[in-house]
This record gives C-alpha cells, sequence and structure tokens, in this order.
C-alpha cells in the first residue's frame, strides 16, 4: 500500500535571538507553545494521532523523552505516541519524512512532525576531571572516601563548559567551514549581503501581507521574528567586520549579517492521509511526494554544508526533474554563502539555475532566525501554503546539517 502524505499546516512560535524573550523557556516549552497552537487551530483535543515526531540539537539530560513529554503537556489524546529524532539542522524535515512513510504504507492515518531548540537554554557540561569526581563522590560510602574525592578538585575544574560550536573531527565552527565553502566557489561578500537583505525584505512583505497569521502562535508577548529587521540596508550591512574566514587567504566575507544568529523557537507540521483530511474537513495545503538524505566527507576536505549538492542531483533524477521543473525553491539560508555555494554547485552539476523570484520568496533563515531542529518544519508548512496560495505547482526544500549531512525534499500541490 502506497499513498501520498497530505500537509495540513504547520504553527510556530516566533523565532527570537537567543538570550532575548525566550530566555527563561525550555526547549520544552517552545515546543508545547508550537503544539498548543497546532492543536487548537485545527481541532486536534483529544485527537489520538498516529504520532508526534520532533527533536533538538541542545538537549539536556532532563529531554530524553522530551516529544512524549512535551505531547503529555497539550490536549492530544496522551495515548498518542511520541519520539525524538535528531539529525542536526535536518532534524525538522526529516521528522516530517518519517510520519509521511508512516502515512505512505498506511501504517498512521494522521501525525505531527517538527522541532524545538533553545540556545538561551543551552546544556552546560562540567570539566571531565569534576565529573570524575563528583562520580566517585556519589560512590563513597565512609568519610575518608569522600575527603580523598575532595582531594582530587582543582580550581580550573570548577568552570562549567559551554557547548561546543565545532564540529567534532576538524574542531573548526560551522561558519569557518562554510567560509571555505565560500572562498571555494568564490562567492562575495556584496552577493552575500544582497541576499541577506532580500531574505529581509521578503520576509517584512510576508508579515505585512498576513502571510504568517494562520502559520504562527505569539509566544510570551512575541508575535513577530526578532531576527527580522526590514529598516536594513545594503549599506548597513556593508559596513559589518567579518567574523569567519579571517585566517583564510583574501579578503574575509562572511559576518553577522549573512550569517544566522543563535535563535530559539519551535515549529511543527500536521500530516495526514487524504482520507483522513476529508473526514475532518479540513483542507489539504500540499502533498510530501519524496526525499533524499546524503552525506559528504567534510573530514577530508567536502564542504561541511554540501551534502544538498549531492543529495538534489539523486532525488531530481529519480523522479526525472530538473530545478526548471520546480515553482519554489526554499534554500535553508545557514549562511548566505551556503546558498550561493549549493545554487552555484547545481547548476555546475547540469541541474540548472534558479531564478530569484522563485528562491525563498517569504524569506528564509537570515532574517527568521534559525533554531536548529525547527527549521525544517517551518519551511515544509511555509512551503506547503505557498503552494496552496499559487494554486499548484511543485516545490523543492533543501536543508543543509552539521556533520556533512543534508536532506532535500519534493513538495507538490
Amino acid at each position: 500500500m502506497s499513498r501520498r502524505a497530505a500537509i495540513i499546516g504547520g504553527n510556530r512560535t516566533p523565532f527570537v535571538r537567543a538570550g532575548r524573550r525566550y530566555a527563561q523557556a525550555s526547549a520544552q516549552d517552545l515546543l508545547v507553545a508550537a503544539l498548543d497552537g497546532l492543536v487548537a487551530r485545527y481541532g486536534l483535543a483529544g485527537e489520538r494521532l498516529g504520532e508526534v515526531v520532533a527533536g533538538a540539537v541542545l538537549k539536556h539530560s532532563r529531554d530524553l523523552n522530551l516529544t512524549r513529554e512535551a505531547v503529555l503537556s497539550t490536549a492530544l489524546d496522551p495515548a498518542t505516541p511520541a519520539y525524538d529524532v535528531q539529525q542536526a539542522c535536518a532534524t525538522g524535515l526529516e521528522t516530517a519524512v518519517l510520519v509521511a512513510n508512516k502515512i505512505a504504507l498506511g501504517q498512521v492515518e494522521a501525525g505531527i512532525a517538527g522541532g524545538t531548540d533553545s540556545a538561551s537554554d543551552a546544556p552546560l557540561a562540567v570539566d571531565d576531571g569534576l565529573r570524575r569526581v563528583l562520580l566517585d563522590l556519589s560512590r563513597a560510602r565512609t568519610p575518608g572516601a569522600r575527603l580523598a574525592a575532595l582531594a582530587r578538585l582543582r580550581p580550573g575544574q570548577l568552570r562549567p563548559v559551554p557547548p561546543r560550536n565545532a564540529e567534532a573531527r576538524t574542531g573548526l565552527s560551522m561558519g569557518e567551514h562554510a567560509a571555505r565553502t565560500a572562498l571555494e566557489f568564490s562567492v562575495t561578500r556584496r552577493a552575500q549581503d544582497e541576499l541577506a537583505l532580500a531574505s529581509h525584505q521578503k520576509l517584512a512583505a510576508a508579515y505585512e501581507r498576513g502571510f504568517f497569521d494562520d502559520l504562527l502562535t505569539p509566544y510570551l508577548g512575541v508575535r513577530r521574528d526578532d531576527v527580522l529587521r526590514p529598516d536594513t540596508t545594503l549599506e548597513k550591512l556593508a559596513a559589518l567586520e567579518p567574523v569567519f574566514g579571517r585566517d583564510l587567504p583574501g579578503e574575509a566575507t562572511m559576518t553577522a549579517g549573512n550569517s544566522t544568529p543563535l535563535t530559539d523557537g519551535a515549529a511543527v507540521v500536521l500530516l495526514a492521509s487524504d482520507e483522513w483530511a476529508a473526514a475532518r474537513r479540513l483542507p489539504v495545503l500540499a502533498h510530501l511526494v519524496d526525499a533524499e538524505t546524503a552525506a559528504v566527507d567534510h573530514v577530508h576536505g567536502a564542504g561541511l554544508l554540501t551534502a544538498p549538492v549531492v543529495a538534489a542531483p539523486r532525488l531530481l533524477q529519480r523522479h526525472g526533474l530538473s530545478l526548471a521543473d520546480f515553482d519554489l525553491v526554499e534554500v535553508h539560508e545557514a549562511f548566505a554563502s551556503t546558498v550561493l555555494a549549493t545554487l552555484a554547485a547545481w547548476e555546475a552539476d547540469g541541474l540548472g539555475t534558479v531564478p530569484s523570484d522563485r528562491l525563498n520568496v517569504t524569506g528564509s533563515s537570515l532574517a527568521t532566525g534559525h533554531p536548529f531542529a525547527a527549521t525544517g518544519a517551518r519551511l515544509l508548512a511555509t512551503t506547503a501554503k505557498l503552494l496552496h496560495e499559487r494554486g499548484g505547482g511543485r516545490a523543492l526544500i533543501s536543508v543543509c546539517a552539521a556533520g556533512g549531512q543534508g536532506i532535500v525534499a519534493i513538495v507538490e500541490a
């Protein structure tokens, strides 16, 4: 049995820069808020869904069963199963693929996919020496054993260890990896700033026309993404100092303005069979047709965020398509340079080009923000609504991810 998974709609919190309005909210709090908005919008109170799948990249040990605990805090039937997935920035789209596959196989009729992240509430580790002392202290049964454990403490061990923003096998941050890819593809500073400016302008225009009214639930008094800068200009972006690639030959081109900031937020999307939607008189915006994941060997020189360059040709070949066959293309804006390098690589591979009026037409991560695990669900819900507005069409979604991974998906209305 095989059938297409319908995209009914989505919901998210506004995305907020880390350390600001959501500073006291956990990843679970944000996920519950996004789920609550979706449940209310589509009358899901008391519904037992096939499953809810979500995840977070920055997780505390208390978040072991994050999605299940979030579901139990909503009005969904507590008999709804839930589980976590984590594939870095690809998480939110990967969860949708998992739910869609079960719908296609007839294993479930409806489910929710999404993701959440709070960079404000990122887990702090302790020095490994301190961790061992604390474990030995907890196991000690005599005063002498406790004193022996405490005697191993050193002042330098008492400082918390912040989350690492670096690849485990290279020691380089995503930004530094992206700067190397920008250099490889000769991506200019001006092109990056122009893409960033367009993202802010498109997102501001989408808000002004009410596009997000049924995709977003205000949270903690926040009604819009606070990363958005509708008044920014090319001159303001050009005045920013580079922050990545300063150790590379030539001009460093990547700034805080053409890179995504650390962000808090959550996003979810409701998927179902056409029959389930019809029985509840719910609209079908589009269908999630197919997807492809890929990985590249970033340890030995491949661009960390270039896996969609590998995934897209596989997916398009499977369906006999080129980029010219897509009415919309959504490329996650981890960095402006990543988008431009991806487009250049696709063109070099013979997939075609993407006109600017089809690319990220309501803005993307540079203006919206990027809570790592939430971005994929945001892109999917946005894309489905855009296609529905057009009265039909086909879209390609591309998301790069840490670890040299990525995912691309086809959506049709």
